[in-house]
C-alpha cells in the first residue's frame, strides 16, 4: 500500500485532483441514499459543485469561485448531531469534495491521502458494520478479504493508473465514467446516474 501512497503523491497537482475527483464521483451515491432516507441534505446541490471540478480539470482557465462552492458545500453537510451510520458515510461525500475544493485553491497538500484513506474508511467502517466480528484481528482479516474492500483497492488502482496516463479531454470522461462507476457507490449501493 505505501508504494500506492507515494505514487499518489508523486502525482502533479492536475492529475491529483483528478483522482480525488473520481473517488468523489463514487461517494456521491453514499450521500443521496442519505438524503433519501432522511430527507436531510440536498445531492442536486451537491452534483454541480462537482461538476465545477471537471469543467476545471478540462478547461484550466475556467474562471469558477472556489470559495463560494466550498460555502455552498458546508451548507450540504448533515446536521452535527446526527452521528448516524448514513450521516457518517454522507458527510464523507461532502468533505471529500471541500478537500478537492481546498487543492483547487493552492491549498491541503495532504487531500489526495486523506480523499483516497476516507474512502478505505468508509468501506471499513461498513464491513465492520455488517460482519459484526468481535474479535479484533479476524476483523480485520475479514476487511482485508471483504469483496468490498478488494473492489476498492482494485477501484484506486484504476483509478491511479488512469490519472498516471493521458489526461485529455477524452481521458478525463473516461476516467469521470469511471468514478460514477454505474452509480454504484463505494459501499456497494446503487444510485441515480
Amino acid at each position: 500500500m505505501s508504494g500506492f501512497f507515494q505514487r499518489l503523491q508523486a502525482l502533479p497537482a492536475r492529475r491529483q485532483q483528478a483522482f480525488m475527483a473520481a473517488l468523489c464521483e463514487r461517494l456521491l451515491p453514499n450521500y443521496a441514499f442519505y438524503a433519501e432516507a432522511t430527507g436531510q441534505g440536498d445531492p442536486r446541490a451537491l452534483r454541480p459543485v462537482l461538476d465545477l471540478v471537471w469543467e476545471r480539470l478540462a478547461v484550466k482557465d475556467a474562471r469558477i469561485d472556489f470559495e463560494r462552492q466550498a460555502e455552498k458545500l458546508a451548507e450540504l453537510e448533515p446536521p452535527a448531531g446526527d452521528d448516524s451510520f448514513g450521516a457518517r458515510r454522507a458527510l464523507e461525500a461532502v468533505v471529500a469534495i471541500s478537500s478537492l475544493l481546498d487543492t483547487l485553491r493552492g491549498e491541503s497538500p495532504e487531500a489526495v491521502l486523506e480523499v483516497s484513506r476516507t474512502s478505505r474508511g468508509g468501506v471499513r467502517a461498513f464491513i465492520e458494520l455488517t460482519e459484526g466480528e468481535e474479535d479484533g484481528e479476524r476483523l480485520a482479516a475479514l476487511v482485508r478479504e471483504h469483496p468490498l474492500m478488494e473492489d476498492e483497492n482494485d477501484f484506486q488502482d484504476a483509478v491511479l493508473e488512469a490519472v498516471e496516463s493521458e489526461l485529455d479531454r477524452d481521458g478525463l470522461k473516461a476516467l469521470r465514467r469511471l468514478g460514477r462507476n454505474e452509480g454504484v457507490s463505494n459501499l456497494g449501493l446503487g444510485g441515480e446516474e
